[in-house]
């Protein structure tokens, strides 16, 4: 997402980079390397106006701190209007007492509304709720059983009534029968249409009238742009929506639509879906998306997944196994896992502060992960937690099962092992050092650079190659007796 905008707002900033001062010529020229990123990114027209306007305004009458550069203060100024475009969010879900809360899905045919339905019910699980999927979409085929199989892949009810084709009566009934299970939230899948016509809003109308829901949200294809700005609008002004969810987030590299749609509406975006997966919906926090598009990463969100997949007991054990140098395939192939469900490796990178800009054109062969996962799933139990009793046959043996070179296999038990000898003498450091030893285990690739390239230089550590040295000594001596 926004990574055509990025690049196109850092070609702006740097337009003014080495400048003395602020003066009113390099910042209009700044400006209209904005306004052309933001019109290119698909934001909607007045809203680039307006928005060039304001940053303008601010920028013309700043100082510069003599700590700051010019190109500093415009990136602050940008930085704050991108959150004003697309705040204030609260992302939580009102609950009301008593139940049961209800939430109406509205949105168009092909932009994820059943899925996120479900997505949307994982959620609420996770918060504690009880929750009751409504299959109200009595247009599309198979609707109700996406929704049913959505239902049984999360142990969520489904409530269905396929003998009824009236969406009002079957809404009706699903909220007296979440009342009487005593059911928390209900969510209401309505049935979309190719385009906005009047027979959908007449029917989404008149449900909403019978069942006065307590929250309505519109679920919109982000790839759309400025459609999707255009039908919230309309469905808006029939609804009164009471926030967006924008789908394919992670599909869409221009952003029009997530900059446009709370101007255009004044309704916020309440989450976005982030992948297929039912996991893969997140909040929407404007501050965060405003570091993401400037380029600076977002840490706070990267915090957050890590803390999803990554065991707090665990990943305290792990520590303490490195500190004693006793880190084995066993535990590397649980943090790769983690790691994985955290996203694609380059996503996550991105996250980082200072590291995606960087990246932008690195390519990571996410398939190279899964060839380390073989070599890792070829070892026998002794082989993973003792990786020195790999010898030449057994290099041979593991290569053969994971299909793969020996030398592919050589390669890995050598960065592993230098990755757990630095793993140890970091637990020793102070911080300084260690920030500049875990850019050396990050120069190490093994994270999905191809097996074989993976054999990155090492600052030379005396004391450790000494010990080396005495161990290949005794191995040849025993060796010859």
């Amino acid at each position: 997402m926004f990574d055509l905008l990025t690049d196109k707002l850092g070609e702006a900033f740097r337009s003014i980079r080495g400048r003395g001062k602020i003066t009113d010529e390099n910042v209009r020229e700044a400006m209209r390397r904005i306004r052309t990123a933001l019109l290119e990114a698909d934001v909607q027209i007045q809203v680039v106006r307006d928005f060039s306007d304001r940053c303008l305004e601010k920028a013309l009458g700043a100082d510069v701190i003599k700590t700051l550069h010019p190109e500093q203060v415009i990136v602050k100024i940008v930085y704050d209007e991108l959150v004003a475009l697309m705040g204030p969010v609260d992302s939580r879900i009102p609950y009301v007492s008593p139940g049961p809360t209800i939430i109406l899905m509205a949105g168009l045919q092909g932009s994820g509304k059943t899925t996120t339905c479900g997505k949307l019910a994982r959620r609420i699980m996770a918060e504690g709720k009880k929750p009751l999927l409504v299959a109200a979409d009595l247009q599309r085929p198979a609707a109700i059983d996406q929704l049913e199989i959505l239902g049984q892949q999360l142990n969520v009810p489904v409530y269905t009534e396929r003998d009824n084709q009236n969406p009002v009566r079957v809404c009706r009934n699903a909220v007296e029968h979440a009342r009487k299970q005593g059911l928390d939230v209900v969510i209401l899948d309505t049935a979309g249409r190719l385009a906005i016509d009047d027979a959908l809003m007449d029917e989404i109308g008149k449900v909403a009238q019978t069942v006065s829901p307590h929250q309505v949200y519109l679920v919109t294809d982000a790839m759309t742009g400025q459609d999707a700005v255009t039908s919230a609008k309309a469905f808006n002004e029939r609804l009164e929506l009471d926030g967006v969810i924008l789908t394919k987030f992670d599909s869409d590299t221009r952003g029009g639509a997530a900059l446009s749609i709370k101007t255009v509406t004044g309704k916020p975006i309440k989450f976005i879906g982030v992948g297929e997966k039912l996991d893969a919906i997140e909040p929407f926090h404007p501050e965060r998306i405003a570091s993401r598009i400037l380029g600076m990463g977002d840490i706070v969100t990267l915090v957050e997944k890590a803390q999803e997949q990554f065991d707090a007991d665990a990943a305290a054990k792990a520590q303490e196994k490195m500190a004693k140098g006793k880190f084995d395939f066993n535990d590397f192939l649980d943090q790769l896992q983690a790691m994985r469900k955290m996203g694609p490796i380059k996503e996550i990178l991105k996250l980082i502060p200072g590291v995606g800009s960087a990246l932008k054109d690195l390519q990571i062969d996410e398939n190279e992960l899964n060839r380390v996962r073989g070599i890792i799933h070829s070892m026998t139990a002794r082989e993973r937690k003792g990786p020195d009793l790999i010898d030449a046959s057994r290099r041979r043996r593991i290569a053969k099962g994971a299909g793969v070179d020996p030398q592919d296999v050589s390669g890995l038990v050598k960065q592993f092992s230098q990755m757990r000898d630095m793993m140890k003498e970091m637990s020793k450091m102070g911080l300084r050092q260690r920030m500049g030893l875990a850019g050396q285990l990050g120069k190490m690739g093994m994270m999905g650079g191809k097996l074989p390239q993976l054999k990155a230089p090492v600052a030379p550590n005396p004391a450790m190659e000494h010990r080396r040295k005495e161990q290949r000594r005794k191995d040849r001596k025993k060796h010859r007796r």
